[in-house]
């Protein structure tokens, strides 16, 4: 396991090189549109995916636009979900000090929001409701924290409140985890007080790894607490088809 650990960091430390180097490519062409950035970081995240020999499927279709709200495990489903589909992120702001995986989540276009301050809050939601203009839909993780993947946490509504004021359509998407030899899925779930490098280095052993993503049907709402509410029961449901026949991910590659 060691090994393979050492292996993968060796091969992911070479995948974030060539991540950078073909931004400088890009930057080199002209300053790149928020699309072009959003593209950037799919053709990173999925060169990385590809160091770590982590598998992604999906069911259903990933839209072009609007918002996607998931469940959220891990620091995996932003590579994961990106990877499926070029999207702006919603995350938090301590993501945008991490070394290197900060300027890559800046430079994709993800906005970052600070909870705990109103003006930040403010900021993000004019911030989605500009983006939900554009060909590439904005994706954030309402549950406001990763989880041991056990229960789907209650949503917060404050986010939903630019999209249903902007008319946008709103897509589900529930993810989950399947490794091989029966480990269970929480093992690969970062929560809690878990740190990040000691749980990277975990997930670099892993001998086999399948992501599933599952998309839902887009809608509209025309109340935050619906909207919520509604995504939540949907993506609970989901997850539980998708924990009870592991066979989806077995079957697709």
């Amino acid at each position: 396991m060691r090994l393979r650990a050492f292996r993968r960091a060796v091969a992911l430390a070479f995948a974030l090189a060539g991540c950078f180097l073909t931004y400088c490519v890009v930057r080199l062409r002209g300053k790149p549109s928020l699309e072009q950035r959003a593209q950037w970081l799919q053709s990173a995240c999925r060169l990385v995916l590809g160091s770590l020999g982590i598998r992604y499927v999906h069911e259903g279709t990933p839209p072009r636009n609007g918002v996607i709200v998931a469940n959220h495990l891990s620091y995996l489903d932003i590579a994961i979900l990106s990877a499926i589909s070029p999207c702006f992120f919603v995350a938090k702001s301590e993501i945008a000090s991490w070394p290197y995986f900060g300027w890559a989540a800046r430079t994709g276009g993800t906005l970052f929001l600070d909870r705990s301050s109103k003006a930040s809050a403010r900021r993000v939601a004019d911030a989605i409701a500009m983006r939900l203009s554009l060909p590439v839909p904005v994706l954030f993780f309402p549950e406001g924290t990763s989880t041991d993947g056990t229960s789907v946490l209650p949503f917060h509504r404050g986010l939903f409140e630019p999209v249903v004021r902007s008319g946008a359509r709103v897509t589900p998407a529930a993810i989950s985890y399947r490794m091989e030899d029966g480990i269970e899925e929480r093992e690969l779930c970062w929560f809690g007080d878990a740190g990040f490098l000691p749980h990277l280095w975990k997930a670099l052993a892993v001998r086999n790894f399948t992501a599933h993503v599952q998309f839902g049907e887009m809608r509209m709402y025309s109340d935050r607490r619906i909207a919520a509410e509604e995504t939540h029961a949907e993506i609970t449901a989901m997850r539980g088809k998708a924990i009870s026949f592991p066979q989806v991910l077995e079957d697709s590659d």
